[in-house]
């Protein structure tokens, strides 16, 4: 029995989930998100006490059968459901700094200008569904409702110039280690 698995997701006022088969629609405040849910595994909105005695709806998650892919996958669905339901209630972020000397990124229109060292700018199209807000010139800050795609848009701004390990020059995520090198000894 899977401890992740096994929790159902609770649904917090203002959201709305739908069910249409396999496939849960979850609309809230800043949005709307749906995935296919995987055939091994049920899915059911369902009314629940909790030990105070409030009710509230909670969308639980089961395994159809005893298989090693059923059991694999139901807590993976368990936990995509619950990253939707955060999505469209309170958003996810990412922090990005860009460090060096003349490294620096702004905004045009849609896309992100960086110039990171190299003879040409680099351009960066933003994806529908994503906000980047640039505080200062060396602060991003990458932000929407969907995780997967927040983690993904600021991985690929990330690999355009990863932080190098002798002076850290490059874009790192805010409060990342980076491990420094000794440069050579004469």
């Amino acid at each position: 029995m899977s401890r992740i698995g096994k929790n159902p997701v609770a649904i917090p006022e203002g959201v709305e989930v739908q069910l249409q088969g396999q496939t849960i629609k979850v609309k809230g405040k800043l949005g709307e998100l749906s995935m296919n849910v995987h055939d091994e595994v049920n899915v059911a909105v369902e009314e629940m006490q909790d030990d105070n005695g409030k009710k509230g709806k909670v969308v639980r998650l089961t395994p159809r059968s005893e298989s090693v892919i059923a059991k694999q996958i139901w807590p993976t669905m368990r936990t995509l459901v619950r990253n939707m339901v955060v999505g469209v209630t309170q958003g996810y972020k990412k922090k990005l700094e860009i460090h060096g000397v003349g490294y620096r990124a702004n905004l045009q229109g849609k896309d992100i200008v960086m110039t990171l060292g190299f003879s040409h700018e680099v351009r960066y199209a933003v994806p529908a569904g994503i906000k980047v807000e640039i505080e200062k010139q060396t602060e991003l800050t990458v932000s929407g409702i969907d995780k997967q795609l927040v983690g993904q848009v600021s991985a690929e701004i990330r690999s355009f110039k990863k932080p190098e390990p002798y002076k850290g020059k490059g874009i790192r995520y805010t409060g990342e280690y980076i491990a420094y090198k000794e440069g050579k000894k004469k």
